[in-house]
């Protein structure tokens, strides 16, 4: 089996109605590094069974060139789970980079949805295994077993925060998805990013923030993204085009930290060898580095990569 790179580019999350070719048609001309095609709550339950089929005539027709190709089907409580990984994976897998399940609430779900996902495989053949796995926690008791969830299958590639039907259930007090209720003087949803992102983190996964409701309100959303950025966030959900840029923007490291990482690596590398002393730490400048540096600086250079930026400065060898 072919290693699968698990660790795409997801700054902006784009959703698109799996129901409406004008989105789908859309979506494929605009700058998401990632776009899932929805089943779930943006399509009304008698629009689901033919949604199905609209989603892989786009799946197998568009161009999705540079983009990460993921359905959202409906959760495993529901009575459509089977058959939208069914039609949709039989129809077009071959065209599809994951599957994401909302509503995970423990990791029996997600060995569940690896199951099928091989039978699927084995009998079209497709190769077994390319096809990742996205899971959404959504409430108290997935986040409870999200440790669990995200060890489940070596599918799943991001641990996803659904702040909407969280904030239900666990009955916060405000109908503005991803902003603070009144009367609490601290982050309401530290707790929650944090211990989503300790999961991604401890096994090698990514962590994405979902989506905020206000779509005009962009300084809003660039407000609640730069919390999740803060923190160490792959990505967030965008459910505008005019959400993208920012998203895109926020989560890709600036110029500077982009061309700083990059000389604390190749300074790394010239000091560590033969020809630089074999040091384990070394001034850059007026700051001294060592592995942790070139640990931290792996991060950010690795960002800026995915995200196709260019360096515009170079390390020059000191002279003795």
């Amino acid at each position: 089996m072919t290693p699968v790179n698990r660790l795409r580019p997801r700054r902006s999350c784009l959703a698109v109605p799996g129901s409406n070719p004008r989105f789908l048609e859309k979506a494929q001309g605009l700058p998401a590094d990632q776009v899932f095609l929805d089943l779930e709550d943006a399509c009304a339950p008698l629009a689901k069974p033919e949604a199905r089929h609209t989603i892989v005539k786009f799946l197998n027709e568009g161009d999705w060139t540079g983009k990460t190709r993921v359905v959202r089907v409906n959760d495993w409580t529901t009575e459509w789970t089977y058959r939208d990984v069914v039609t949709v994976v039989e129809g077009a897998g071959q065209n599809l980079d994951c599957v994401m399940l909302p509503k995970v609430q423990n990791a029996q779900q997600i060995v569940a949805l690896d199951l099928l996902l091989t039978q699927i495989e084995k009998t079209m053949g497709f190769e077994v295994g390319r096809i990742g796995i996205e899971a959404q926690i959504e409430n108290a008791q997935g986040l409870n077993n999200v440790n669990e969830i995200a060890q489940a299958s070596q599918r799943v590639e991001t641990i996803i925060f659904g702040p909407a039907d969280f904030m239900a259930s666990i009955n916060m007090k405000t109908l503005v998805v991803g902003e603070q209720p009144p009367g609490y003087p601290a982050d309401a949803y530290h707790y929650i990013l944090m211990k989503i992102l300790m999961a991604a983190r401890a096994n090698d996964l990514q962590a994405i923030d979902g989506p905020y409701l206000q779509i005009r309100n962009v300084d809003g959303y660039r407000e609640v993204a730069r919390r999740a950025a803060a923190l160490g966030f792959d990505g967030k959900w965008v459910l505008h085009p005019g959400q993208v840029e920012a998203s895109n923007e926020i989560f890709s490291p600036s110029q500077e930290d982009y061309d700083h990482a990059e000389l604390i690596l190749d300074a790394y590398d010239y000091y560590t060898s033969e020809a630089g002393g074999k040091k384990g730490s070394a001034m850059l400048g007026d700051e001294m580095i060592d592995e942790a540096s070139r640990k931290m600086a792996l991060v950010i250079s690795g960002k800026g990569r995915a995200a196709g930026m260019t360096r515009t400065s170079k390390f020059e060898i000191p002279e003795a």
